[in-house]
């Protein structure tokens, strides 16, 4: 199964790290799917409560949603999207609808996104923490 969308040079369409301010078309929060902006208030929650550099929250086919913060410890070191797609594959998700990663970074990394697709999600918007969504 593939997912997302093929480019004719082989790559995902909408997976590239070009800021969304620097082309015409760029989500605005007035063209956001409310569902979207649910997703990423969710990971902008996690992201302040626990003080950590990235958050994301993943919404699964059913609607269910997960968020979660990076973890950073000596013997174990996972992103934000690893640790949400990983809660919501525990909860029994057969696959996802979209995802939100939060960060003042560049955006996700390549295994991040790959994880995000392999479960089906389409869309994976990147915020800054003031919420402004930069890419999708």
């Amino acid at each position: 199964m593939v997912h997302g969308r093929d480019t004719a040079d082989g790559g995902q369409a909408g997976w590239g790290r070009t800021p969304r301010a620097d082309y015409p078309g760029a989500v605005s929060d007035a063209t956001l799917d409310p569902e979207d902006n649910k997703i990423i208030v969710l990971a902008r929650s996690a992201r302040a409560r626990n003080g950590a550099a990235e958050g994301a929250a993943v919404r699964d086919e059913t609607g269910r949603t997960y968020s979660a913060t990076n973890v950073a410890l000596p013997s174990l070191t996972l992103s934000a999207l690893q640790v949400a797609v990983a809660m919501a594959v525990s909860s029994g998700a057969e696959s996802l609808e979209a995802a939100a990663l939060v960060t003042a970074g560049d955006g996700p990394a390549d295994a991040d996104a790959r994880a995000v697709r392999e479960m089906g999600g389409r869309t994976l918007l990147v915020a800054t923490p003031d919420g402004a969504v930069r890419q999708s």
